[in-house]
């Protein structure tokens, strides 16, 4: 038998493609960011007493996050795009937007998971800070209510 006769699906099918952020009010934006960013400081404070080579500062809303051997991330809310602004060493600066998948007709509504995305390559922001801080973030990722 060939083997196209049964080919897997690709991966495109398997999950769903993110091109535009979820339309939330400035509250709901601000609940949010601030959530992520409170979570991803204490996580972070939790690292810095664990290791010498990462310094973490957060003051009027940015948070620069220095690692020795990587250089200095700078996170910072963008209220007017209702954004949160990454600038990394490794992977360069990306805009991250509040984004709800898994929100169809079949499902109940409110039942969509969020997470911050960068829209262009569908990037999540909890992804590239455990990728590139090796920090894991819990943060409650429900959908708005």
């Amino acid at each position: 038998m060939p083997d196209s006769e049964n080919p897997p699906p690709k991966e495109s099918e398997e999950s769903e493609t993110i091109t535009a952020a979820t339309d939330i009010t400035t509250d709901e934006y601000n609940k949010r960011a601030d959530e992520w960013l409170e979570e991803l400081v204490t996580r972070l404070e939790e690292e810095q007493d664990k290791r010498q080579d990462i310094e973490v500062e957060f003051s009027a809303g940015v948070l620069e996050v220095s690692v020795s051997s990587q250089g200095t991330y700078v996170f910072n809310k963008q209220p007017p795009n209702r954004q949160i602004w990454l600038s990394s060493p490794l992977s360069g600066p990306k805009r991250f937007d509040w984004v709800v998948t898994g929100e169809s007709m079949n499902q109940k509504e409110g039942g969509g998971v969020g997470d911050w995305i960068y829209l262009r390559d569908g990037t999540s922001l909890t992804e590239v800070v455990r990728k590139e801080l090796g920090v894991e973030l819990g943060v409650d990722d429900q959908a708005p209510q």
